[in-house]
């Protein structure tokens, strides 16, 4: 009998304290979670495109290096099908026929690391379908000995070409103007995918020239853009 009577006292206590750990969930406080997304990149549905326009400023550059990587290794295999005569290999559909880069930084050290990745798109490019511009807006830093005389000469070649004699870069900011409106006569009809990653400040320029060419021209712009 005292076993038995130690036993449900052990019973009443359990369910005593499962009792007071409701009370305590129920008197909890649990906040909402709410998820969103997934959300990809602008640039995902670039393939839709018949022409690619992808301008970077600074690091913003670094999202279309495999865009270009990807678009190169495209253009191998449709050549490769073609070569083998395989029924549906022709470019059409498949993703852009040409692309069109804009880097634009304002310091030259940049140059450096990115040096290394362009050159492998370059060496890659056999076809000659990317095209690409790089833009340095701040050649030399103030009090730097080759600041004295090679702006003087600069300027002069780049009143000419506007061409940086030096390395063959454009120096100084790009006319958006300008490209937009070769673009839309070098590819009348056609379906251009503006990209561009950068600071917010030339968002609201880039979008207003893709309306506005997209109105006043046979060629559609469509206008992507990721901001940091």
């Amino acid at each position: 009998m005292i076993y038995e009577h130690s036993s449900k006292q052990a019973c009443e206590a359990q369910v005593k304290s499962k009792k007071a750990n409701l009370v305590r969930l129920e008197t909890t406080v649990i906040a909402d979670l709410f998820i969103d997304g997934p959300y990809g990149a602008p640039a995902q549905d670039y393939k839709k495109y018949d022409i690619l326009l992808l301008i970077g400023l600074g690091i913003g550059a670094t999202p279309f290096i495999s865009i270009l990587r990807d678009l190169l290794n495209n253009t191998q295999l449709m050549q490769e099908m073609q070569n083998e005569d395989e029924p549906d290999s022709e470019n059409k559909g498949n993703g852009p026929g040409r692309a069109y880069f804009y880097w634009v930084t304002r310091e030259q050290g940049s140059f450096e690391w990115f040096k290394s990745v362009m050159d492998e798109v370059a060496e890659s490019d056999h076809n000659n379908v990317i095209e690409m511009h790089d833009y340095l807006t701040s050649v030399y830093e103030e009090g730097d000995v080759q600041s004295t005389l090679m702006p003087m000469v600069q300027s002069l070649q780049h009143a000419k070409s506007g061409l940086d004699i030096v390395s063959g870069r454009h120096f100084a900011r790009p006319n958006w103007r300008k490209v937009f409106s070769d673009l839309a006569s070098a590819h009348k009809a056609s379906q251009i995918g503006v990209f561009y990653c950068g600071s917010a400040k030339l968002t609201q320029q880039l979008w207003n020239l893709s309306q506005e060419f997209s109105n006043d021209t046979t060629t559609r712009f469509d206008f992507h853009k990721e901001n940091f």
